[in-house]
Formats: C-alpha cells, structure tokens, sequence
C-alpha cells in the first residue's frame, strides 16, 4: 500500500500510546481482520459504476469497468481507493466476533490497532473503531509492519502477538520481531482461497473466537 515504514527508532512510545508495559501486548490489523474491507470497497465501487471481481488475490487488479473485460490501470484504481479511505472507510461492516474477542483480550493484555491505511483515513477509521466497540489506540503506517513492531514491543518485557491477513506484514514482524507469536485471519470468505499463507510460520486462524484462545496461550502460556 506504500513507500516506507517508520524505523524502530521513530516508534511512539507504549506511554504515549496510553498502553501499560505490565501488561503483554496485543497488535492487531483492521482490513479483513477487524474490518471487511473488500465487501466494503465492492459497495463504494459499485456505486461508482465499476466492478469488484474477487478472482485473485489481488487489489486494483480486480476492479473493471461495469462488464468491462480489462481490468483498470493502476492510477485510477489508487485514486478511488484513497477516495475510499477519505470519505468512506467508517462505513465498512465489523468482522463477526472481533469486538467481543478484543473485549476478552483486553481484560489481560493491552491492545494495539496498526492499519496501513493512507493518512486521511485516520479520523474516520478511529470513528469507526469507536463506533463498533473496539475503543483502543490506533496507529496509522505504510508498508512492512515489522519495523515499527519491533520499536513497539522492544518496550515490554512481556509477551506480545500480532495478527494480520497479509503474508508479507507477518513475515516482516517475525524477521524484525522474532519473539511476537504472529497470526494470520482472513475475514472476507470468498479472500480465503486466495489469499498465501504459510501455516507453519502463522497459524491461520479464520474464526475469532478460536483466534482469541490461540492468543490468549501465546501471551498468557
């Protein structure tokens, strides 16, 4: 989604976040792990006269012309995409179960929303976050999420993990990262048999109330 990530130098501090360091530390993506995202971009496109076809895993690529046979150029799927996120990424729908997951985590962890999302995207994404139970400090970054994991959980001497839907991000906080337990979730069903997974470096955990129980072990022991 972007150019650089903040160096581990630059990450804010767990006291500024407002986040305890006697606690173990949960970080958690939005798109597709609290948020579903592509169903949401579908609709927002829809109305836009284009068509989202689910059939790689895959962004701009997947969006056509309304019964278009090719697929847009790269610019213009980036310029509706940040349109997304300026003015209508707070009306995406909730993944089942995730608020009430992170309200369980939560009572014994400190929890930690890490989006790459544009800059423009950060009151409406708060906002959104809010609006669906999941009240907890946000921080907005671009590309590999490893860097910044490593200057945040290099804060806490406890245990901490990390879940995301994208392959690269998990792979990235575990070279920078290596002690966080990392774990992937893939909330959009017709994503799933699209998206790489590498189940024995992530475990793949699709359901949030398994997922919660899988980290609540990996924090906890």
């Amino acid at each position: 989604m972007s150019a650089s990530s903040p160096a581990p130098s630059t990450a804010p501090s767990l006291q500024t976040l407002g986040l305890s360091r006697e606690r173990p530390l949960v970080i958690v993506d939005v798109d597709e792990v609290l948020g579903l995202f592509m169903k949401g971009f579908g609709d927002f496109l829809a109305e836009r006269g284009y068509d989202f076809r689910i059939d790689r895993f895959a962004l701009f690529q997947n969006i056509y012309p309304r019964g278009g046979t090719e697929h847009l150029d790269l610019a213009t799927g980036q310029k509706l995409f940040d349109d997304f996120f300026a003015t209508h990424c707070a009306e995406i729908e909730p993944v089942p179960g995730a608020a009430a997951a992170l309200q369980g985590l939560n009572r014994r962890a400190e929890i930690l929303i890490l989006s790459n999302a544009p800059p423009q995207a950060e009151r409406l994404r708060g906002e959104w976050l809010r609006k669906h139970g999941l009240p907890h400090t946000l921080i907005l970054n671009s590309g590999p999420k490893g860097p910044i994991t490593r200057g945040i959980v290099a804060q806490t001497p406890h245990r901490t993990a990390f879940v995301d839907d994208l392959l690269p991000n998990l792979d990235s906080v575990a070279e920078h990262a290596p002690a966080t337990a990392t774990f992937q979730h893939v909330a959009d069903e017709r994503l799933r048999p699209l998206a790489p997974a590498a189940p024995e470096r992530h475990p793949r955990i699709d359901d949030w109330a398994d997922l919660a129980a899988a980290i609540e072990a990996a924090i906890h022991g």
